[in-house]
């Protein structure tokens, strides 16, 4: 009686080693590393999408104001703009003051990533930065309703009865953010 039906070849059955005897090792190891992360981030742990540049504001000192400031541009230090920041009140934030924010084995003196280097300066200045350029862009808009107002010499005036004739209208509309 003839059959259809292939039969497997055989197989020995041999007894092999595990193809890698430490794989108990490297689990171990994963939980080394998950611990010493924990530690590292505060119990937290960082992805690839979070805000590298973000400073808890628990890490800046009373007084102080922190911010990122351009280093490189293409791979190429400004020495004029830094020099800019210095007078501006900007000096890096020490390294030793954040060490966590940096790889260990960093042998910088200051925090960087991406081209951008974290510095500070006192509060009170930033203020007083913000201050001037807040007036330096009312006093813009301003210059630019007088010459909308006022006409040229020889021309007539820009005015009906006494009404100007530039009709100016202000509004603030929030500026949309692209995702």
């Amino acid at each position: 009686m003839a059959t259809n039906q292939k039969t497997p070849p055989f197989t020995p059955q041999i007894e092999r080693e595990p193809m890698r005897p430490d794989a108990e090792d490297h689990v171990k190891r994963a939980a080394m590393r998950m611990a010493e992360l924990h530690g590292h981030n505060g119990e937290e742990i960082l992805d690839e999408h979070d805000d590298r540049f973000y400073v808890p504001p628990s890490d800046i000192p009373p007084g102080w104001d922190y911010q990122w400031k351009r280093l490189t541009l293409l791979g190429k230090e400004d020495p004029g703009y830094q020099v800019r920041l210095a007078r501006a009140g900007w000096e890096p934030v020490p390294l030793s003051r954040h060490a966590h924010y940096m790889p260990e084995g960093y042998d910088g003196k200051t925090i960087v990533r991406d081209g951008q280097i974290l510095m500070e300066r006192p509060k009170e200045l930033t203020l007083e930065a913000e201050r001037l350029e807040r007036k330096r862009a009312r006093d813009q808009v301003r210059i630019k309703e007088d010459q909308l107002a006022s006409a040229p010499q020889g021309q007539f005036e820009r005015d009906n009865k006494g009404a100007p004739l530039a009709n100016i209208k202000k509004n603030y509309v929030p500026m949309p953010v692209p995702e």
